[in-house]
């Protein structure tokens, strides 16, 4: 019979083991400090990029409706099919491109999720990727994890133009993707048509895939229409379109988007997603099948928030504050040089401590020091959380 194992005389392991890590110079990110500061400070958080209303009840009863009829057990990888084509049919109707529901549709965990799985399956190390900044935080840690080499173009306050002369001479043989975001997080601006057609100048006769970021997408003011690059055949022969029932609903939490992308290139999109993911919960998938069954809650969302625009930049225009353009998303840039000279980091938790309303400093979506005296706030908010923040920016 073996003796015991002595545990006393055992070396024991009080550390884990160390690795070099994959995101070295990924830390806490500004969103998280600026949410934390507001909790404690008691402010109207207009940093966070989120609503804070509840969504349609109709939605969650046909969510709810759905996990009653038993349908709790994995869907198809791809997505369930009477999703998969809702959403066929609405891009049609929309922008005048079919996509087949079976080979050209894939339901995500998210538009961040759809993002990295595009740029997994289709940079490789080496590769380099355009990204236009300022730009949504996952960008970069994507293309680095997938070992590809980000190349920018910045964009300059006030206007935040596209400097198409400079994304054009930013091709070069090892271009794999472009990355582009329309309507825009942070700035609020939107590609117009003539955007779409002088990018597709660009990348004709190249093998330069684009990545299309276009959550926001029912959220256009003014009468202009959103300009996918769906809308365009040389440009979707090319590119994979994301998504987000989340932003387009109010329902954030729920984690679901889609990626629309030719059938070659959905292929591979969905070698990654069948391991990353392999695929998203089924009742929402059935839910929001039924739900998109009415298009109105989409067609009417630019007038629902055109109108909360509208209130907020109203009440922006008796302050200090300078209001840049805002024609997309739910985000209304301001330039505060008026008020300070702080950096914007600093003047984004000082306007926190002090007045009581947190807001995100533009410089944070840029990959070095940029600073321009111009933060973010989010207006996706009940009107009395606005008004309450405006009373605060008032005192300034």
């Amino acid at each position: 019979m073996n003796a015991p194992h002595d545990l006393t005389t055992t070396p024991m392991t009080t550390t884990p083991p160390s690795f070099p890590s994959r995101l070295p110079s990924v830390g806490t990110t500004i969103f998280t400090v600026m949410s934390a500061l507001a909790a404690e400070k008691n402010a109207v958080n207009l940093g966070q990029g989120f609503p804070d209303f509840d969504c349609d009840p109709r939605i969650v009863d046909a969510v709810t409706n759905a996990m009653r009829e038993g349908h709790n057990q994995y869907p198809p990888m791809a997505g369930v099919a009477p999703l998969r084509q809702a959403i066929s049919e609405k891009i049609s109707n929309l922008y005048s491109r079919r996509y087949d529901a079976t080979t050209e549709i894939t339901v995500t965990a998210g538009a961040t999720q759809a993002l990295l799985t595009a740029i997994l399956c289709a940079v490789h190390p080496g590769d380099e990727v355009i990204v236009v900044e300022p730009t949504y935080d996952s960008y970069l840690p994507s293309i680095e994890l997938a070992g590809g080499k980000p190349v920018f173009v910045t964009l300059d306050a006030p206007d935040y133009a596209i400097p198409f002369d400079k994304l054009a001479a930013a091709i070069t043989p090892k271009t794999r993707m472009i990355l582009i975001n329309t309507p825009h997080n942070p700035t609020g601006t939107v590609w117009r048509a003539d955007d779409m057609k002088k990018l597709e100048d660009i990348v004709r006769g190249t093998n330069v895939l684009i990545l299309s970021d276009e959550v926001y997408e029912h959220m256009v003011y003014d009468g202009a229409p959103h300009e996918s690059v769906a809308r365009y055949p040389e440009l979707a022969q090319r590119s994979f379109v994301v998504s987000s029932f989340g932003k387009t609903y109010h329902v954030t939490g729920w984690k679901v988007g889609y990626v629309a992308a030719p059938a070659a290139l959905t292929a591979e999109f969905r070698k990654v997603h069948q391991f990353n993911v392999f695929t998203v919960n089924t009742p929402m998938q059935l839910g929001l099948a039924h739900y998109m069954q009415d298009p109105a809650p989409y067609v009417n969302l630019p007038a629902f928030y055109q109108k909360k625009r509208d209130f907020f930049r109203a009440g922006l225009a008796q302050s200090r504050f300078k209001l840049l353009p805002c024609t997309g998303t739910y985000f209304q840039c301001v330039d505060y040089s008026a008020i300070s000279d702080m950096p914007e980091a600093e003047f984004a938790q000082w306007l926190t401590s002090e007045i009581g309303v947190a807001a995100i400093p533009v410089s944070a979506f840029y990959h070095e020091s940029h600073e321009s005296g111009v933060v973010r706030f989010c207006f996706a908010k009940k009107e009395d959380t606005l008004a309450t923040a405006l009373e605060r920016l008032a005192r300034l």
